[in-house]
């Protein structure tokens, strides 16, 4: 079991009304987010209806706990047993709505949330988490923000982003900002327990520090085999592959997804740094370096790609 880290601003003595959880995906901020709603909504309850509260809780059915996390979008997410797993704030106004493809946080989905916030119940708070606040349209933000500055007595607003940029000022200023950081590999390592060496290795790689990460992958064996089958191609693009095999397997990554380029590219890197050649991999190194910085611009991404496998070639 990981031992989460001693965040001294998270406190139920010396609670604030809204708190903002900052740091990467998978890191932990929703599972410290349910963990600090949890010791908020049992505090002072009697031993023998904390079992109780703590079901309620994991079930979404407890009153005074809202989670505005997964989002109904047409054609995506029609089951609303599924949401209801992650989502407890109503969002019948979403299958409603023309078009509701978007993950992003509606004027409508704020005014659903507020609906509930006013609701009366008997706990002493009320806890609100809500998940990537960045998702929230400018209108949705400026409702919201109402919100936080004239906020419902005894509600306790959790929220969660990525990233700090992405954060409107205005609602950073009226949050107790909690940085989390990625989570050092001895720690993860007992997670590891029923893995082999080289699996463990693996996860341990592409987790960065993120449990959340660590555990998807470790519980999902069709994922966990398709990381294995990406890593073993990253390995074969630097240790054989001919100059137009390099580049037709990049290139064939450059019509999906983004992210799904950058998971390559992780492995490749991983993969690199695992050659036992230490002069190839010096040769090789300042030409991925460049590819990375490249990427980071607005150039053709195929171009770029192409570009860099010629370098190697020269190399």
């Amino acid at each position: 079991m990981i031992r989460l880290p001693n965040y001294n601003q998270i406190s139920i003595r010396a609670t604030s009304h809204a708190y903002l959880f900052i740091g990467p995906q998978s890191i932990g901020k929703m599972t410290v987010a349910r963990w600090f709603a949890k010791e908020l909504l049992t505090s002072g309850v009697d031993e023998s209806q904390r079992a109780h509260v703590t079901d309620t809780m994991q079930r979404l059915i407890h009153p005074d706990f809202l989670v505005m996390d997964k989002l109904w979008m047409e054609e995506d997410f029609d089951d609303w047993d599924e949401i209801g797993k992650y989502s407890n704030v109503p969002q019948e106004h979403r299958s409603k709505a023309p078009k509701a493809k978007t993950d992003s946080i509606s004027i409508d989905d704020v005014r659903a949330l507020q609906s509930r916030l006013i609701e009366t119940s008997s706990s002493k708070y009320l806890c609100c988490i809500i998940r990537s606040v960045e998702r929230m349209q400018d209108s949705a933000a400026n409702a919201f923000l109402k919100i936080l500055e004239e906020p419902p007595s005894r509600v306790i607003f959790i929220l969660t982003a990525s990233s700090i940029s992405q954060v409107l000022p205005t609602i950073l200023s009226r949050t107790r900002v909690i940085h989390f950081h990625p989570v050092a590999n001895t720690l993860l390592r007992p997670l590891s327990e029923s893995l082999d060496e080289s699996e463990a290795n693996l996860l341990l790689h592409l987790s960065r520090g993120a449990p959340g990460r660590f555990l998807t992958l470790k519980n999902d064996p069709d994922a966990l085999s398709a990381e294995k089958q990406l890593h073993s191609q990253a390995a074969h693009f630097w240790q054989d592959s001919t100059l137009l095999e390099r580049s037709q397997w990049l290139l064939s990554f450059t019509k999906e997804e983004s992210a799904t380029l950058e998971k390559v590219l992780l492995h490749v890197g991983l993969a690199l740094r695992e050659m036992p050649d230490v002069q190839a991999k010096a040769r090789f190194a300042p030409p991925f370096a460049q590819l990375i910085a490249d990427l980071q611009t607005n150039a053709h991404k195929p171009l770029i790609l192409q570009r860099f496998a010629l370098a190697l070639e020269a190399k």
